[in-house]
């Protein structure tokens, strides 16, 4: 587990909170304007940081996501030019917070492992979320991202089976991300009943902390699942509000949903 990422759930944790894990897609509207969206959400609260690198064919993001993707390739954003700009700009203004990229496989591959995951840590990562990798298929990956240092944060779906979760689980780096919904990404008025006893599986096997994501997006919803995961992660609402109303926008709102996460 990085430094970076146990600093902040150990920090949150004495100041009596929950970890708010922020989404954004980099290079949305274009890659000098996503680093204000990103410093803004650290104004607003947000422990760790989770930087989209936009992908033409996913297959975990909703419609908002996907439009920030498709803004974002339009604008000419890649994963080199994330690494290279947006993230050594985004660790210059918000130096203290955990910056954890979510991709896809192909993007890493094209890259090649080894090459992210030096590039990676060099210019400030500290973990990655690869919605596509099985994890039967992770431990090369993960075992360079470990020589490393690079944390690789596995996902458990509302699909895995209890034994198949609680050894994900055990393999888990950073935190692992308790994907609260079945389906995309995308703000949910209400969240699956059965959400908590997942949450507290995951969190008996895991040697790191838990977080719930997908659908999130309120802070009665985050104070709710507080009670039984570590954190949350919030991605569509706050991509939703910067585009539409601009990073101040998504500051407000960030601060709302951490306000939900003080226990």
């Amino acid at each position: 587990m990085s430094d970076e990422i146990a600093q902040a759930f150990a920090q949150a944790k004495a100041r009596g909170e929950g970890v708010l894990v922020a989404y954004a897609m980099a290079g949305d509207p274009d890659l000098p304007r996503s680093v204000d969206v990103f410093a803004a959400l650290v104004e607003g609260g947000a422990d760790v940081l989770e930087l989209g690198v936009a992908f033409s064919d996913p297959i975990a993001d909703g419609p908002v996501i996907q439009g920030a993707a498709e803004r974002a390739l339009k604008a000419g954003s890649t994963l080199k030019r994330v690494l290279d700009q947006v993230v050594p700009a985004v660790r210059q203004r918000c130096p203290q917070t955990p910056l954890v990229i979510m991709t896809y496989v192909n993007v890493i591959m094209a890259m090649g492992e080894a090459r992210y995951a030096k590039l990676a840590r060099e210019r400030g990562v500290s973990g990655t979320i690869l919605p596509d990798l099985p994890p039967e298929e992770s431990a090369s990956l993960r075992a360079t991202f470990d020589a490393e240092g690079l944390d690789l944060i596995p996902l458990c779906a509302p699909t895995t089976p209890p034994a198949r979760a609680r050894a994900i689980a055990k393999e888990g780096r950073g935190f692992v991300y308790c994907v609260s919904v079945s389906g995309v990404t995308g703000m949910r008025a209400e969240l699956p009943p059965d959400l908590s006893q997942r949450l507290e599986l995951v969190r008996s096997a895991a040697p790191v902390p838990v977080v719930a994501g997908f659908g999130i997006s309120t802070a009665e919803q985050a104070r709710t699942l507080s009670a039984h995961a570590d954190g949350v992660v919030v991605g569509s609402a706050l991509v939703r509000a910067a585009h539409t109303e601009g990073p101040a926008a998504a500051k407000a709102l960030c601060a709302d949903i951490k306000r939900g996460l003080r226990r």
